[in-house]
């Protein structure tokens, strides 16, 4: 029986790549950069050869060639298997249709907001605003620079992130216009005094600091 298979960021990029054409390494790395996947998925420095070790331990990647270019050292080939294929296609099937629980930080930073001061909150918003602005910009100048390489179905990931942005930018500016206009505030000693330590009051967070939820008692 093969290994059991981990999934992680790397092995879907392996997968994915493989699943196009059989390639060695060094042309993975090179697509990644191409098409900049790197820029939306976690890929971390050095795993790259040890996923791709653990890919063909559970069947999902085989060796298919060695090549040579030159004076560089003989490189292997990699092909996706059948097993692989397999799993690369119920793996995003997944992705696509499931809702995950992998929470970003800012949602989890929303949820313990009232353990900073409005002013604090606000200078934060601020300071956020404008490096959603400038990712903005960034997104959108990468995508330009596709269209005129690639094909759109390799940069859909690019039109979602910038979606996502501008979104995330509309919500932000709207916290940060009801910050100033004192809409939406808290006291921290009266938070504290209230719902301190109180684990049996259905209360959250955000129903906290929007100042919805009358007195209980």
């Amino acid at each position: 029986m093969s290994p059991v298979f981990a999934r992680s960021p790397w092995a879907l990029t392996i997968l994915s790549l493989l699943n196009e054409r059989p390639m060695h390494p060094y042309e993975m790395r090179r697509l990644i950069r191409h098409r900049a996947k790197d820029e939306h998925i976690d890929l971390k420095p050095g795993s790259l050869y040890r996923t791709i070790e653990q890919l063909e331990r559970s069947g999902m990647v085989e060796q298919s060639e060695r090549s040579r270019e030159g004076r560089f050292p003989e490189r292997t080939v990699y092909c996706i298997t059948d097993n692989g294929r397999d799993e690369l296609e119920e793996w995003l099937r997944e992705m696509l249709s499931a809702l995950q629980k992998d929470l970003p930080q800012f949602l989890a930073a929303l949820t313990f907001l009232p353990s900073l001061t409005p002013p604090d909150v606000l200078s934060q918003l601020e300071k956020r605003a404008v490096r959603l602005e400038m990712a903005i910009a960034a997104l959108e100048a990468a995508r330009k620079g596709m269209e005129t390489q690639l094909p759109r179905l390799f940069f859909l990931e690019e039109e979602y992130a910038c979606a996502l942005r501008h979104a995330e930018l509309e919500h932000v500016r709207s916290l940060i216009a009801d910050l100033r206009s004192g809409r939406l505030t808290w006291d921290q000693d009266e938070l504290r005094r209230r719902w301190g330590g109180c684990v049996d009051t259905p209360i959250s967070a955000l129903e906290v600091v929007s100042g919805t939820e009358e007195e209980v008692g």
